[in-house]
């Protein structure tokens, strides 16, 4: 039982691209997994990781994550450990890499990861997002918006 309960502690979200969502105007999401070494996985574990001006590049009938920032595990016995910075295979469905590699083709799309998690079981999965760069004047809009909803939800919730 105790094995249950610390399975479910470890899965969740371990890192997010918070300027994603703000630098981005999200098409569609798709969930990959990651092609990982052990040190990066404990290190994942830790939390230790950077996902900011990081992307997603496909190259062939592949597809990677470059710019990923995954620290080195601090107590690994040798020295080595992996290079923080490297690219990091992908695992998508050919039909997916297909449909992305259409989409990247047109201009202004790109692979945006938008977090890192660990599924139920442990495993590590991605978040991708194609995304289309936001101008200045979408984000000033996005942010009325926000706060306009605010107002209203504020003024609403005294007459409840």
């Amino acid at each position: 039982m105790s094995a249950k309960l610390k399975k479910d502690e470890n899965s969740g979200q371990v890192v997010a691209n918070k300027k994603a969502w703000r630098n981005f105007e999200l098409v569609e999401k798709f969930e990959a997994g990651l092609s990982l070494l052990g040190s990066e996985v404990k290190s994942l574990r830790a939390g230790t990781a950077d996902l900011t001006g990081s992307y997603g590049r496909i190259d062939g009938s592949e597809c990677w994550l470059v710019g990923a920032t995954i620290s080195p595990y601090k107590f690994t016995g040798s020295e080595l450990g992996h290079p923080p910075d490297r690219k990091r295979k992908l695992l998508l469905h050919k039909s997916e890499i297909r449909k992305i590699r259409s989409k990247l083709e047109l201009r202004g799309f790109t692979l945006v990861p938008l977090r890192i998690y660990f599924n139920k079981r442990g495993i590590a999965k991605i978040e991708l997002a194609l995304a289309t760069g936001k101008r200045q004047y979408d984000k000033r809009r996005s942010i009325t918006d926000r706060q306009q909803k605010k107002d209203i939800d504020r003024e609403t919730k005294k007459y409840k």
